[in-house]
């Protein structure tokens, strides 16, 4: 239904998730319960926002520079507070496994696997740190953010064996894939798609649900103009450089390369998230029609003001807070173990 929203390794069960914590309880610890003062901003948040994604989606400048300027201005943002961070080697992918800092160690039941956004280019895991971390807190889940490769040096399908390779890590770490979400914004929400469906291709286990935040439907941008209209540009010819890069020169179409092209049948439950004036709200609409005329569970959730990637700023945006509050429950209710009330 579609709404308009308002408002380490171990195959044991239980004792493999002990053992997990023990492994992790000796690998560094980069953060803890921390303070930020989100109000402490020099210029209106909304705007300061918009500059920032406005820096990763300029098509003037290429893909190095864009992460760079990028880079410098999500450093410039506060850090998570009252969350536990250690490092993580997920099978050769670096991640980051975040709890909520109230306990000592990990849960080791629910688990949700963040996929950063940033164009295939950029994204970091200081860039989704705070994303990241409001999902722990929200859904009482621990939740691993990792470090795809990125482009220009790496291209499809290496971004998609990267996130198959860390959900495959949680499961051998002890999570159950019905205890498994995994979330992605713009093009995370790609790779979450393009993830869960190279699970199902290959017979193995699947994710208890898929959140995927204005995920990139198709990178023909069929549906998309040339500039939304939240004055933050992402349109179609942004959209096709970025799908060009990531297929590689000589390798897969546009066509092949975008999940609105993908059969979806036994597809787990997901949740669509797109801004009312967002430029790929228009494929985002298709994707969800087509996922629904596959019998998969899915909800959209069309989010007046919520420019693309807005998310990433729940710390400024009360939209933001509110649209990852909703995400989380979608989350929490897909969980087959519940967090506590």
């Amino acid at each position: 239904m579609e709404r308009s929203f308002m408002a380490l390794r171990s195959k044991t069960g239980l004792a493999g998730r002990a053992m997990a914590c023990l492994l992790l309880a000796s690998s560094p610890m980069i953060g803890t319960a921390r303070a930020d003062n989100p109000s402490a901003t020099k210029s209106d948040p909304r705007s300061r926002a918009k500059e920032i994604i406005t820096r990763l989606v300029d098509d003037k400048t290429d893909f190095r520079d864009r992460r760079q300027r990028f880079e410098e201005a999500m450093r410039a943002t506060p850090e998570p507070t009252r969350v536990q961070i250690r490092q993580v080697d997920a099978d050769g992918v670096e991640g980051e496994l975040i709890w909520p800092a109230r306990l000592h160690h990990p849960l080791g039941k629910r688990a949700i696997l963040f996929l950063h956004g940033g164009g295939f280019y950029s994204g970091s895991m200081r860039s989704h740190r705070n994303i990241a971390a409001s999902f722990a807190k929200a859904s009482s889940a621990d939740v691993l953010l990792i470090e795809y490769r990125l482009l220009p040096q790496y291209h499809f399908p290496s971004q998609v064996e990267d996130a198959v390779t860390a959900f495959r890590w949680l499961l051998e770490s002890g999570y159950e894939a019905a205890n498994i979400v995994v979330i992605g914004d713009s093009v995370g929400g790609t790779l979450a798609l393009q993830m869960s469906l190279r699970q199902i291709a290959r017979n193995g286990e699947k994710p208890a649900a898929v959140i995927a935040i204005s995920p990139v439907a198709d990178f023909e941008g069929a549906a998309v103009p040339g500039h939304g209209e939240d004055e933050v540009s992402v349109g179609r010819e942004w959209l096709q450089q970025v799908g060009r890069e990531y297929a590689g020169k000589g390798s897969p179409s546009l066509q092949t390369v975008s999940p609105i092209n993908s059969d979806y049948s036994g597809f787990p439950p997901i949740l669509l998230q797109v801004g009312d004036k967002e430029a790929l709200r228009g494929d985002v609409q298709r994707l969800f029609k087509k996922l629904k005329a596959a019998n998969v569970d899915a909800r959209l959730d069309v989010v007046p003001g919520l420019f693309h990637e807005a998310s990433l700023f729940p710390f400024w945006l009360d939209q933001a807070r509110r649209s990852n509050q909703h995400a989380a429950e979608f989350a929490m209710a897909h969980f087959a173990d519940k967090p506590p009330q």
